[in-house]
């Protein structure tokens, strides 16, 4: 059984009553498993649908069409069980200002019925960095420790299933440490993990496999290693002071002084390089790497060939 079963889920918002039309399809027929124990990585740009797609799981919003489960258990037709197995953490920092961190983590443990869950949730709050924030007011906290109580919250009734929808999203590089290493203890011990992210390094390291949705569709579904190796390139990388002509800079993915170009052997190497110094640019830094999940992720999205396994 899978842990999570996405079942020709299509989601259609009517329009607006002075604005007559079909309404807004923000997702269209979705449909992939996630099993047990898996690591799995829901990428998109803005606006895909990714998050419209887990608050459905969430039984936040229904779907127009189809089906979800959670280890069998229908979000809509029995979502008091679908509801017990899932542990989400949010996009944004949601949080009571009346409540010390202890005490939000025990009522929350009270809304699945949990007594006496002191010592898991000491575990919880040593090993997201809040054991010295226990009995600190939740209003008192920073923006990064408010984005780990809510991690807590998210796993207090030990759920079977972590959704993690933006996790690391403005957060600082040492509670994306202690995340990604609670995070992936639990997954070793058996939990199932959805994450959410724009940080595609992090997709790369952590998910075992991942979906990516275009405009509402599952453009992509297969091993994290089975898309790099379909990657059609190496990629030439280096970096100039002064702008690409528009010919190049059409071709490349630019960061700052940092340009990029796809390279699939030795002679486009030299040809590219041979175009900048014809421009009277000169390269700096200039290095061949591998392509990683960033290019297959622009490679996808730019509607070349997608890997669906």
């Amino acid at each position: 059984m899978p842990a999570i079963s996405f079942q020709s889920v299509s989601k259609i918002y009517p329009p607006p009553r002075n604005q007559p039309g079909t309404g807004l399809k923000a997702l269209d027929e979705v449909s992939f498993d996630i099993q047990q124990g898996e690591f799995f990585g829901l990428l998109g740009p803005n606006g895909a649908g990714k998050t419209t797609l887990i608050s459905i799981l969430a039984g936040l919003s229904r779907a127009s069409t189809g089906h979800v489960l959670v280890h069998g258990s229908d979000v809509v037709l029995d979502y008091a069980n679908a509801r017990r197995k899932l542990g989400i953490v949010p996009q944004e920092l949601v949080f009571d200002p009346f409540f010390t961190v202890r005490e939000a983590l025990r009522i929350q443990s009270g809304y699945f019925g949990i007594k006496h869950n002191d010592e898991w949730i000491d575990e919880l709050l040593a090993n997201l960095g809040l054991a010295d924030k226990a009995n600190a007011n939740m209003r008192q906290l920073s923006g990064g420790m408010k984005r780990r109580v809510l991690v807590a919250q998210a796993l207090v009734h030990r759920p079977q299933v972590i959704v993690l929808d933006e996790p690391t999203a403005g957060v600082d590089v040492e509670l994306r440490q202690t995340l990604w290493q609670f995070i992936a203890k639990l997954n070793k011990q058996g939990s199932t993990v959805l994450l959410t992210t724009h940080y595609l390094e992090e997709a790369e390291a952590l998910c075992s496999r991942i979906a990516m949705l275009k405009q509402g569709r599952v453009v992509a579904l297969a091993q994290t290693s089975e898309l790099l190796r379909a990657a059609s390139s190496n990629v030439l990388r280096f970096k100039i002071d002064s702008e690409l002509p528009m010919h190049l800079a059409s071709q490349a993915r630019i960061t700052g002084r940092i340009v990029q170009f796809p390279a699939h052997n030795a002679h486009e190497i030299e040809q590219y390089l041979a175009a900048v110094r014809e421009a009277g640019l000169v390269a700096e830094d200039v290095e061949i790497r591998k392509a990683d999940l960033e290019d297959v992720f622009l490679q996808v999205m730019n509607e070349k060939p997608a890997v669906v396994a």
